[in-house]
């Protein structure tokens, strides 16, 4: 008889659950859509009460499509977005919606924090080494890291400061749901800056850098390896989603991890790229390293022992949502615009048809400010070089092209950071059902891309793997034989001088506007 897990990928948009066999073979899922609240000044937030309705209605309605599979399921494993930061109070109930990872209003509170003479970047010297020789990183100056979030709430709602008895990442507070127990992994606690990873097989919480952070040690939570077991349902839990009481949960990681372990990418220096909301490149690394100008560190994995190097863009398929949900079919009372069935299908076969380059029209995809490889806040998204013979093709596959320069540029840096060529490069994630952007992003970064199977299903597949590895199922050097590839993109060679001479462009909007983003946003 298979043995079966039950994932949660927990990302921006909503909630999947998924049955997948202890092999990451995916039967099944199911997806569960939650809002996000934006407001100005920088505030992202989002209500973990949806998240929680959410997840129990995509998994009733998985285990209620399968219930011979479900009866089989042994585990649950939750991957969720990597610093999106929940308060709860001495019951366990959240203080208000959770700070996402876009949420960047905790900024000014780093920025004075890490400022002092001698500086550089922003970060007085003496400071920045205490954090960088422990954690390899350290407070982001853009204020999108759960540390940011932590002081926000202190200094701009103390109210929630002070009723917390402990601060979350959302992982560990949709586990703290599910078992009742209260626990982080040491990966999920990497962006509070108060862990020291100097020893990736015993990390630790560092008195000096929470005194530093300026917050109280006993609001932090006890840490877990993801591969532990954290504990079983809570009986209205299990009730809940048609699961058996004995289920029991993993502790599991956030999505990059996840996403990484779901790829396949589980060696040294393999590489994978996510595509989602956001996008990264990623891969794992043998050693504790930092490129301070270009905010790539080795941050801790799922696997003890391990370390990973990645750089982060804060929007890619997030600026196709935007150009989608807020421009081609936002509706307004003077125009009734009705969108279609699949608007990600038609903007993909918009894109089709226009020749590479998109007549030489550039996007700049910093909607929220980006964060690596520049830590910038205050950057914006435009379009560039319109003329009067610009359209709205044009404007589509721009969009899709301008997320790849921005890989590009961050894949430069990941790069030199391991001091090595990455090619090929393993894609997954949402936006990468799309042949039309694969093959932009094979051509703009001149690699060679292998998309694994399901590739919208890594993060979950991920997750069901560390639960496997968790239960002794299977062990992580098992992983690269379990995940196939289904097709490989190969850079057109025809596409090459264009699209170096379009990067070059795109990077000097970045250099020259910065000032002027700077001036209107800070």
């Amino acid at each position: 008889m298979n043995r079966y897990l039950l994932a949660i990928d927990h990302g921006t948009s909503g909630i999947k659950a998924a049955i997948v066999s202890e092999r990451g073979a995916v039967a099944d899922s199911d997806f569960e859509a939650t809002p996000i609240y934006f407001s100005s000044g920088g505030g992202a937030e989002q209500d973990p009460d949806d998240w929680w309705n959410a997840l129990l209605k995509a998994a009733r309605r998985l285990v209620d499509r399968n219930p011979q599979l479900a009866a089989q399921i042994r585990a649950v494993c939750v991957s969720s977005t990597f610093s999106t930061t929940v308060a709860i109070d001495q019951n366990g109930d959240h203080l208000g919606n959770a700070l996402t990872w876009m949420d960047g209003r905790g900024a000014p509170y780093v920025r004075r924090l890490m400022n002092g003479f001698p500086s550089l970047l922003g970060y007085n010297l003496s400071k920045a080494w205490k954090w960088i020789s422990r954690t390899a990183g350290a407070p982001s100056l853009s204020g999108k890291d759960d540390a940011a979030h932590v002081l926000f709430w202190k200094y701009e709602q103390p109210q929630i400061y002070a009723r917390a008895r402990t601060f979350l990442g959302s992982k560990d507070y949709l586990n703290l749901r599910l078992t009742g127990t209260c626990a982080a992994s040491y990966d999920s606690m990497h962006l509070f800056w108060v862990t020291d990873a100097r020893d990736p097989c015993a990390i630790r919480y560092d008195d000096e850098l929470i005194a530093l952070l300026g917050i109280e040690g006993d609001k932090l939570p006890p840490l877990q390896a993801s591969t532990d077991v954290l504990g079983t349902l809570r009986r209205d839990c299990a009730e809940a989603m048609g699961l058996s009481r004995e289920v029991k949960v993993v502790v599991g990681s956030p999505d990059h991890q996840c996403a990484l372990i779901g790829s396949g990418a589980v060696r040294d220096y393999e590489p994978h790229l996510y595509v989602g909301t956001s996008s990264w490149i990623e891969c794992i690394v043998p050693w504790k390293r930092t490129d301070v100008l270009h905010s790539i560190a080795s941050f801790p994995t799922a696997i003890v022992g391990k370390y990973q190097c990645v750089n982060e863009q804060d929007l890619a398929g997030g600026a196709l949502s935007f150009l989608a949900d807020n421009i081609l079919f936002h509706r307004n009372a003077l125009i009734a615009a009705t969108t279609p069935e699949r608007p990600y299908e038609v903007l993909d076969r918009i894109a089709g048809t226009v020749p590479a380059g998109s007549h030489k029209l550039l996007f700049t995809p910093w909607l929220n400010g980006e964060r690596t490889p520049v830590d910038d806040g205050t950057l914006r998204g435009g379009f560039h070089n319109m003329s009067t013979t610009t359209n709205l093709d044009h404007m589509v596959r721009a969009v899709m092209e301008g997320v790849a320069y921005n890989t590009r540029w961050s894949l430069q840096y990941v790069e030199r950071f391991v001091r090595r060529r990455l090619d090929p490069i393993r894609i997954v994630g949402g936006a990468v059902q799309s042949d039309v952007w694969c093959q932009i992003f094979a051509d703009v970064l001149d690699r060679d891309l292998h998309r694994v199977q399901d590739p919208r299903q890594a993060n979950a597949r991920g997750a069901a793997f560390i639960a496997a590895v968790g239960l002794g199922w299977i062990g992580f050097a098992d992983i690269p034989g379990l995940v196939g590839c289904e097709k490989v993109y190969r850079p057109n060679p025809s596409n090459r001088a264009l699209y170096d001479e379009l990067l070059a462009a795109f990077l000097e909007i970045q250099r020259s506007s910065r000032r002027t983003y700077r001036r209107l946003n800070g």
